[in-house]
């Protein structure tokens, strides 16, 4: 291909693809999917007014058969997802590394689609579920299309792709009454964990707060499997992919997670959704662990084990490039439901390990997609169609669009000068790998140690995550209905650490082990926690507890200054509608307390304002409000008279800012509050500083008295 023709290939866009596709039907007539023009759809033809339907009424027929048939089979897992479109842009170029040519220019967008997604639940279930999230990310690249199909944890459940089938029954609802639904909290699965210790390391991750990430633009994304870059020499490096977020690494709370699942099952979709129809577009680098080939076997873990991560301390993540998701899709069937991933879906410079979980995922992923998009033409539906042009003598079968000219469809041939024709030096080449052995149904032995890094992961948690982790196991073993599972989630997670199986033992009625393990390892990874992540106000969300009588130059000071910090507010009040101040100025209440929650914010304010204020003392939802975010450890700010709402919410251990003083701010444990001030500036920096912070973990002891 001469670079006249790749430079058009790469001025193309993805959305001007797309946008052949789409239709507007604003102020057209009805018609059939043969464009004939309806008269009438309310009622189908009848014999008479109070007679049979009658069959000849095609409009009728077609109206009902597309209804009936409007939905196609959810994925197995993953079926809960949520996409936007995008584009990379790559730092510098990778040619020492890689021969991708999506990553050498660092001029070119290559646009992108990236689907978020839950793994257990079906499509109906929550968002907020501890769960792991799936990262997949479509490259629309001139080579063709490049899926980077990640998860937000870096290891897996299992080593071989065998086993994938065992781990997804035993999680997903039990099959004699279909419950749980999205929760690992039941005896299948956790009988599972206990027959198959290699688990021990994922369920460390997903017990902890990276299972329920805060928003899809706060977690990180890991392609799990070791592939390989291949340069234009044919120089190989093991390498492991990284998406980091720019607003870092953050989580809600076990409390607040199960509080959305009902108020607001949608939570993170509706995120991501508002973020970018704001024009806060969510943005990560992408990162790559980058290994020589003789540096294979210098480690105390195999490589190609999925269920080991390679710490960052040291095997850094260099990072080469940044996505930006700007635009929400038009359709989320066409588009989000449509779209089709596969680990597979690689171009040149981009090759696959001897991973045994990646070679399984290399047949399952395809497979589950021809029966879910109705056959192999998939790649024609518009959201997964290339921007490079597509020549093989592939045809016909179900959904076949292309109108293929000619008669020849075989290679080689005479009649079309033996083409489409291979191209040999541009064409994918896989990676020339001596392999030899015998055929045996076995691992490695080096896959055999499955307790070290779980130790290891655990060494590297704060105090509080820790208790986070021991927290979930009470839940999520403490439904657990045989005694001898439970047992045996002590016993094995005692090979993790002894004094993490006591604690488990202890909230879930189980004995604690007799003689304390672990595995001797003390090493730790700062990198693995989120205490050590990137912290901003940015794209934060803020709820302002207000009513009649508000002052209007003290909150709308506050507000100006949050919007310039690219922090988003919400009035929130006792009804909708507009809320008078005491001069007589108005504004609009965004939510009311029947329709929102604490839960559903990074944080609160309470503004001043006697009338105000005494209004809010007498409502039992503001107080609960205060109460429940001073529980979750998020940030809370009051000035002037609405410091009398937080002493009256009798937040423990908090001082407050004294009456008696003139403009003298306190802030203490993430409370920031001030009394007789007229200018907000300095309050405001200080409440932009502590909902920068996203947890006050310093007050955990007082936040466990609050009743909320």
């Amino acid at each position: 291909m001469d670079t006249e023709q790749r430079t058009s290939i790469q001025e193309k866009s993805k959305q001007e693809q797309l946008a052949t596709f789409r239709a507007e039907h604003d102020g057209d007539d009805l018609t059939t999917n043969q464009a004939v023009r309806v008269n009438h759809t309310d009622d189908a033809l009848k014999a008479g007014t109070r007679g049979p339907t009658l069959m000849e009424d095609f409009h009728f027929r077609e109206k009902i058969t597309h209804f009936d048939h409007e939905r196609i089979p959810e994925r197995v897992v993953h079926a809960r997802g949520f996409g936007a479109h995008g584009y990379f842009q790559v730092y510098e170029p990778m040619s020492k590394y890689t021969k991708a040519k999506f990553l050498q220019d660092p001029a070119i967008k290559t646009p992108v689609f990236v689907r978020f997604s839950t793994v257990v639940g079906s499509r109906g279930s929550a968002d907020t579920v501890r769960d792991v999230r799936g990262f997949a990310t479509k490259f629309y690249t001139e080579d063709g299309n490049y899926d980077l199909v990640a998860n937000n944890i870096p290891i897996f459940f299992i080593q071989d792709g065998i086993k994938f089938p065992d781990v997804v029954h035993a999680i997903k609802p039990e099959p004699h009454n279909e419950i749980p639904q999205a929760s690992a909290a039941h005896d299948t699965f956790w009988d599972f964990v206990v027959q198959t210790p290699e688990l021990s390391h994922m369920i460390m991750w997903l017990l902890s707060d990276r299972a329920i990430p805060r928003s899809f633009r706060m977690m990180e994304g890991f392609g799990v499997n070791t592939f390989r870059f291949i340069n234009e020499q044919g120089k190989s490096h093991f390498i492991k992919f990284h998406w980091k977020p720019t607003l870092g690494v953050h989580s809600l709370v076990w409390d607040e997670a199960q509080k959305l699942a009902g108020k607001d099952p949608d939570y993170n979709r509706r995120d991501l959704w508002d973020a970018i129809n704001a024009g806060q577009y969510p943005e990560f680098e992408l990162g790559v662990q980058i290994l020589e080939e003789q540096d294979e076997f210098a480690f105390d873990f195999d490589i190609l084990d999925a269920t080991k991560f390679w710490p960052e301390e040291q095997i850094p993540v260099r990072k080469i490039g940044k996505m930006t998701l700007n635009r929400n899709v038009d359709n989320f069937f066409a588009e989000t439901e449509q779209v089709a991933f596969h680990p597979g879906h690689v171009v040149s410079g981009i090759d696959f390990t001897n991973d045994p979980l990646l070679q399984g995922r290399l047949f399952s992923y395809l497979d589950t997609q021809l029966i879910r998009l109705g056959g192999p033409n998939f790649h024609e539906i518009p959201i997964n169609k290339p921007l490079a042009p597509i020549h093989n003598n592939q045809r016909d079968g179900y959904h076949r669009m292309t109108i293929d000219h000619g008669r020849v469809s075989y290679f080689p041939n005479s009649l079309q000068g033996n083409t489409p024709l291979p191209n040999e030096q541009e064409g994918y080449k896989h990676y020339e790998e001596k392999v030899e052995g015998k055929k045996v149904r076995q691992r490695s032995e080096s896959f055999n140690d499955h307790f070290r890094q779980a130790t290891f992961f655990w060494n590297s948690m704060s105090l509080i995550e820790k208790q986070h982790i021991i927290d979930a196991f009470h839940f999520e073993v403490g439904n657990v209905v045989d005694k001898n599972i439970k047992q045996g989630v002590v016993d094995l997670f005692n090979n993790v650490d002894g004094e993490l199986a006591k604690q488990i033992a202890m909230g879930i009625g189980a004995q604690p082990p007799s003689q304390p393990g672990g595995t001797g390892v003390t090493a730790s990874s700062p990198a693995v926690s989120q205490q050590k992540t990137v912290k901003s106000a940015y794209s934060r969300k803020v709820a302002i507890l207000m009513d009649n009588g508000f002052n209007y130059p003290e909150v709308t000071q506050v507000m100006e200054s949050l919007k310039n910090a690219g922090v988003n507010t919400e009035v929130v009040s006792k009804y909708q509608g507009m809320l008078t101040s005491v001069d007589g100025r108005q504004i609009e209440v965004n939510k009311n307390y029947a329709g929102t929650g604490s839960i559903m914010y990074d944080a609160i304010y309470v503004t001043g304002g006697r009338q105000c204020v005494d209004t809010l003392l007498h409502q039992g939802d503001a107080i609960h409000f205060v109460n429940e975010a001073f529980k979750h450890a998020k940030a809370i700010g009051a000035t002037n008279e609405g410091v009398d709402l937080l002493a009256t919410a009798q937040l423990q251990g908090t001082p407050l800012a004294d009456p008696s003083t003139y403009a003298e701010l306190v802030n203490e444990l993430g409370v920031v509050t001030i009394r007789n001030a007229a200018d907000m500036g300095y309050f405001s920096g200080k409440f932009i500083e502590a909902i920068a912070q996203h947890r006050h973990w310093i007050r955990q002891q007082q936040k466990d008295m609050v009743p909320a």
